[in-house]
């Protein structure tokens, strides 16, 4: 089995489109790239700790890759915003591919310049690639959200896939 950690803003809407693909053995919510240890949902959602809301893949790379993955993961998010994704702003918020290892890393880079060559958005691709940190799975209410509390996760989800809609 492999990782993959993707941000694209609240890892509430970043859960479901992976979760039910073939190959994935589980998709947690949570946080990673901060500084402090065991970070909490309120300390992450306040930008004090460097932390990012995060999902964690765990997958089959026989029956999906990696390279898979990342095109998942642009049509999820908005690649053009550095700073948060569609009703989510800051820091926590921000869009990162993390990469374990440099096959993961050169496999998001070209993906990324691929976007960025396809002329798909007018303005540049600002998506960081960054080294994999410790991941931290955020507390149990915010775990399969969007199965468990799907009104919520749909009103939360409305610029997203509004978004979605418009660019792919």
């Amino acid at each position: 089995m492999e990782r993959a950690i993707f941000a694209g803003g609240c890892f509430w809407c970043m859960v479901k489109p992976f979760d039910s693909l073939p190959g994935i053995l589980s998709v947690v919510s949570g946080y990673t790239g901060g500084q402090t240890e065991n970070p909490a949902y309120l300390e992450v959602k306040s930008g004090e700790t460097g932390h990012t809301e995060a999902v964690e893949i765990i997958f089959d790379p026989n029956l999906i890759s990696y390279q898979d993955l990342v095109e998942l993961y642009w049509q999820q998010t908005d690649p053009t915003d550095a700073f948060g994704q569609f009703e989510d702003r800051g820091s926590s918020y921000r869009p990162v591919i993390f990469y374990f290892d440099e096959t993961q890393k050169e496999s998001a880079e070209f993906s990324r310049a691929n976007l960025q060559a396809s002329g798909r958005f007018d303005q540049p691709i600002v998506t960081q690639i960054e080294p994999a940190q410790t991941f931290y799975p955020a507390e149990a209410e915010h775990q399969a959200y969007y199965q468990r509390n799907p009104e919520n996760y749909q009103r939360n989800a409305q610029q997203r896939k509004k978004f979605i809609k418009e660019f792919w």
